[in-house]
């Protein structure tokens, strides 16, 4: 298992009769009712809550529920009605009884952040130019993403000696896509470690007028296997492949979000926001973990050109997204109860 998938996970299917439908809620009452903190994602349909260290993962149409990574509970499947998502007063009391136990004695962490700069070596990437007094100047996107990279390697290594940060290339060299992939799906984690894949690239467009940074995350529609295959119970095995593949999109989305609040608040006054959006891009959908991909400007705008000539303001994009990672890193290590003196 990758990324927020532990390999000391042992799924354990709660086998019960589905009861009878019951009186209906809203989410956002039902997550007042439980006191615990909504995270949803209406593009996949699928939602976490959490509380005390417990986590609760559902998805609307689906009477199976994941509890704390490792316990699946058949229940109430949540119903979307013109747009309100509705569980029943037994979803509700089932994730009141996960919330009132005592923490979970495992505390998830992040344990590795694999950053990668795209293209690199024979591949240049997008190339730009604009004018500098008389003088034309030429960019390169392998250049400025590897920049931007290892700035923000450093920056995480600084915050987090307790962290794996793994870059796929720290010079001028030629990867392919399937070898970035691999970088990352090979990467040793601990028990109940998790690790994030942040995949860097400078954007084009043939219009020119294109300016703006935006983050992407698998479309919620692609169907990938996450877990190895234990030769067991293949039904199984397909029911908890889907809820984790389903977490992996539940947890990007988060992901993206803070790396987009990040941007926002460094460059957000010198480039415009184009937002979340989702796409099957090969890293994003072969690295089994959480992963996004980052678009931080276009090079084919001369005036943002100019921007990400300047070493200032590669910087300022570094921070935004070690801004975002590290919002997201307090999220999830917070949420699972770890504090970093376990």
């Amino acid at each position: 298992m990758r990324g927020l998938r532990f390999s000391a996970v042992i799924a354990i299917l709660l086998f019960c009769l589905a009861p009878l439908p019951s009186q209906s809620v809203d989410l956002a009452e039902a997550a007042r009712q439980t006191g615990a903190e909504l995270y949803w994602d209406p593009l996949s349909g699928s939602g976490i809550l959490e509380k005390n260290g417990h986590q609760l993962s559902f998805r609307v149409g689906e009477q199976l529920i994941l509890m704390n990574y490792s316990k699946l509970a058949i229940i109430d499947p949540p119903e979307n009605r013109n747009g309100t998502i509705y569980v029943t007063d037994r979803f509700i009391t089932k994730a009141q009884e996960l919330f009132s136990q005592t923490a979970p004695e495992a505390f998830y962490k992040v344990g590795a952040i694999l950053i990668d700069p795209g293209h690199g070596g024979r591949d240049p990437g997008a190339i730009g130019s604009y004018k500098k007094g008389e003088k034309t100047v030429t960019l390169q996107e392998k250049d400025l993403v590897l920049s931007i990279s290892k700035t923000l390697a450093q920056q995480l290594e600084a915050a987090y000696p307790d962290k794996d940060i793994v870059l796929t290339r720290s010079d001028d060299t030629w990867l392919t896509l399937e070898q970035r992939v691999d970088i990352a799906n090979s990467i040793r984690l601990e028990p109940h470690e998790a690790i994030l894949y942040i995949s860097i690239h400078i954007n084009a467009s043939l219009d020119r007028s294109a300016s703006g940074y935006e983050v992407w995350y698998l479309s919620p529609g692609f169907r990938r296997t996450v877990l190895e295959s234990t030769g067991e119970d293949k039904d199984l095995e397909n029911i908890l492949n889907s809820m984790m593949e389903e977490e992996y999109t539940t947890e990007s989305v988060l992901i993206a979000k803070f790396i987009m609040d990040g941007l926002d608040a460094q460059i957000g006054k010198q480039s415009k926001a184009r937002g979340i959006k989702a796409e099957e891009w090969f890293v994003v959908r072969n690295a089994n973990m959480p992963s996004v991909l980052v678009e931080a400007g276009f090079i084919t705008n001369e005036k943002e050109a100019a921007l990400l000539d300047d070493p200032q303001y590669l910087r300022k994009l570094s921070q935004g997204i070690y801004n975002g990672l590290s919002a997201f890193i307090s999220h999830f290590e917070r949420s699972r109860g770890f504090t970093g003196t376990e």
